[in-house]
């Protein structure tokens, strides 16, 4: 039991940034907004867990323009995406 424990990351351990996580392994990337919509948080709720995962290097960011509005892309990392799938195998095992 004590093996399996210590695979599961304290990162992913808020809902928040379960979410965040799960939606950016499985597309690309999703911008600021798709995801604030798609955890149904709020602005400085999705910041601060974004900024909790960009510094476990777990997620990276792009900033660019479309047209004259700032958009911001996150992705998760292959360090983010390596952390994640041991993660939740972790929790498999913990349900077995």
């Amino acid at each position: 039991m004590k093996n399996i424990l210590k695979d599961l990351n304290k990162a992913f351990e808020n809902k928040v940034r379960l979410g965040i996580m799960s939606a950016l392994v499985v597309n690309d990337y999703l911008d600021f907004n798709s995801l604030k919509d798609l955890l149904e948080v709020t602005d400085g709720n999705l910041a601060s867990h974004l900024k909790s995962l960009e510094k476990s290097e777990y997620v990276s960011f792009q900033k660019e323009f479309l047209g004259r509005k700032p958009n911001t892309k996150y992705a998760a990392t292959d360090e983010g995406r390596k952390a994640f799938v041991k993660h939740i195998k972790a929790i498999e095992q913990l349900l077995k």
